[in-house]
């Protein structure tokens, strides 16, 4: 399988990323991780989400992302028990040590291409009752969700609404639970994989 960037998914500066997340582990919490959890932040860009993963869950920690330079800054800025992954997404289950209780994908969904068989991935690295939190920008103009003074995230046609996140992941056969309304601009969504 080829290595290649999802669209539309570049890691944006961090002076805007931490301005647009001041409190990652403050979402976190709001998306039902608990401190006995095992996860991974799938697409982690330069760790942002992974090192507040690090600081409140006792289980493992994975950080996984194509990119070595992103995964260069992730490594640098974060203290904690990290396992850090180089590679594609789409090879999630073969890279992961061992099923975990959240696959999580921040700002990153929206540019999958083909996001069923994405969510049937994540589905596999599952625990059973497992979670896959997907967390995604409402539909909305870029001129309309603006950080710092200036028009971010994906061009509309990219972004998916709560009803349209649900129709991609569903057929892989997670259910969703719960969406959460991340102000000013996000949602996540929370999918769960049946219990054996």
């Amino acid at each position: 399988m080829p290595r290649r960037f999802f669209p539309a998914t570049a890691m944006p500066d961090s002076d805007w990323w931490r301005a647009l997340w001041p409190d990652p582990a403050c979402v976190l919490k709001k998306l039902c991780f608990k401190p006995e959890m095992s996860a991974v932040d799938l697409c982690c860009g330069d760790g942002h989400f992974t090192q507040a993963m690090a600081s409140m869950l006792k289980g493992p920690v994975y950080g996984l992302e194509i990119d070595p330079q992103m995964l260069q800054a992730a490594k640098s800025r974060t203290i904690g028990n990290v396992c850090w992954i180089e590679a594609d997404a789409r090879d999630l289950v073969q890279k992961l040590p061992e099923p975990v209780d959240v696959v999580y994908m921040a700002n990153t969904f929206h540019g999958v291409l083909e996001p069923t068989e994405m969510a049937r991935i994540a589905g596999e690295a599952l625990k059973p009752g497992g979670l896959f939190i997907v967390v995604n920008w409402h539909v909305a103009l870029p001129e309309e969700t603006r950080v710092l003074g200036k028009a971010r995230g994906p061009r509309k046609a990219l972004r998916m609404s709560p009803v349209q996140t649900s129709k991609k992941v569903e057929p892989a056969g997670l259910s969703l639970i719960q969406i959460v309304e991340l102000r000013p601009f996000h949602y996540g969504a929370i999918f769960q994989k049946p219990a054996e």
